[in-house]
């Protein structure tokens, strides 16, 4: 029996530009979780939106969002491992249980390759 080469033709170009995007976070850290780059796009096209707008728009507990801004922003409390710096979050001076979040100039690169690799 011969055995055939593994098949790695790209069948959808527009596709494959997503998938070379997502790769970019990827890079970052291994094995990110979908919800952590969900987030981070829905930061990136919501500029300084509120945590909770957040929570709302991807139907996500408190608790996962902590988990998923902790890993954009600084890290998790208690965890060796650091955060990825790609987001701020900083107090709503306006109400201080509110939570702003932010692009940091390491998020606003990514964001713009995102948007190079899948636009052009």
């Amino acid at each position: 029996m011969t055995v055939q080469p593994l098949r790695t033709q790209c069948t959808d170009a527009r596709l494959e530009k997503v998938h070379k995007a997502f790769d970019l976070l990827r890079l970052k850290e291994r094995e990110m979780p979908g919800q952590v780059v969900s987030c981070f796009l829905y930061i990136a096209s919501h500029e300084n939106c509120h945590k909770q707008s957040l929570e709302e728009a991807l139907q996500l507990s408190s608790a996962s969002s902590s988990r998923a801004t902790d890993i954009l922003s600084k890290g998790r409390r208690g965890r060796k491992q650091p955060g990825l710096a790609l987001i701020t979050k900083v107090e709503d001076p306006d109400d201080s249980r509110r939570q702003t979040l932010q692009l940091t100039p390491d998020g606003k690169l990514l964001a713009q390759q995102f948007k190079d690799i899948i636009y052009g």
